[in-house]
């Protein structure tokens, strides 16, 4: 090995070797950063849409490399260190996701904050789908219909049948944006979100605008999830690792045994932007 070699190879160590990741999916954006993922299963690169879930985006990597202040859940102090570090996925479902980041393992914790979602409607095609051609949101025009009209028992639901019925037309005919919209969702069109198919990394939550630490990555593509997650980067090397992970031994509430965490999760290629 010449001399020029070894300095080559002291600098590409230095730098994580990043220059050596070979990535099985073409980046979206070759300024995006990447974040490797090791887990007790193998190591899963994601690249991150930046410029496309800015604040999602900055809330994930700074949890990840332990520069963004949370909420200790056991403590209740404040405290900067890696978040992800040692958590286990909690939910695991064959052909649809896998689900971590909640700090106590069960998928009610959180980093003692919550953050508005980053997704376009427009982007995602939602203005122009009908709520009639859209079955996946048939759930959510029985939650706009049950609050608008009261309902809250079967005896209200036999007692307004007629009001349901004619409501039901009525909201058929909106876009599902609109239907979304009316149930909470706030869109920002001037933003280019993406769609929740295989691969992907979003933010899991409990409803408009309560996103903390916790993301689901998608074994399979997932049309109803688009509009209510924002979805802010896709995997890059180790799909392998994510259909492993899916397809995993489970027992109750779909936890993992035994159990599977992330050992550490860190910037691998830094932003270019």
């Amino acid at each position: 090995m010449t001399m020029l070699s070894v300095m080559l190879l002291v600098v590409l160590v230095a730098l994580g070797c990043e220059g050596q990741i070979k990535y099985e999916r073409q980046l979206a954006d070759e300024k995006n950063p990447v974040v490797r993922m090791q887990t007790t299963s193998g190591d899963i690169y994601l690249e991150l849409f930046e410029k496309d879930a800015p604040e999602t985006v900055a809330n994930f990597i700074g949890l990840a490399e332990g520069t963004k202040e949370f909420t200790d859940p056991k403590t209740k102090a404040k405290v900067k260190r890696p978040f992800y570090d040692g958590l286990k996925f909690h939910r695991v479902i064959n052909n649809f996701m896998m689900q971590g980041g909640c700090p106590l393992g069960t998928g009610t914790g959180d980093p003692g904050y919550k953050f508005k979602d980053e997704i376009s409607a427009e982007a995602l095609g939602l203005t122009q789908i009908k709520v009639a051609d859209a079955p996946y949101a048939g759930r959510d025009l029985q939650m706009y219909i049950g609050r608008k009209l009261g309902i809250y028992s079967q005896e209200d639901a036999q007692a307004k049948m007629a009001e349901i019925q004619t409501e039901w037309n009525s909201v058929s005919q909106l876009s599902v944006a609109e239907l979304y919209a009316a149930n909470g969702y706030a869109y920002d069109n001037s933003l280019k979100s993406h769609k929740a198919v295989r691969g992907v990394i979003a933010m899991a939550n409990s409803g408009p605008n309560t996103n903390g630490s916790q993301f689901f990555i998608n074994q399979v593509d997932t049309p109803h999830l688009d509009g209510k997650h924002t979805v802010f980067g896709q995997v890059v090397k180790g799909m392998d690792i994510v259909d492993k992970i899916c397809n995993a031994p489970h027992g109750p509430n779909d936890q993992p045994q035994p159990e599977i965490k992330i050992t550490t999760l860190r910037v691998a290629k830094k932003s270019k932007h």
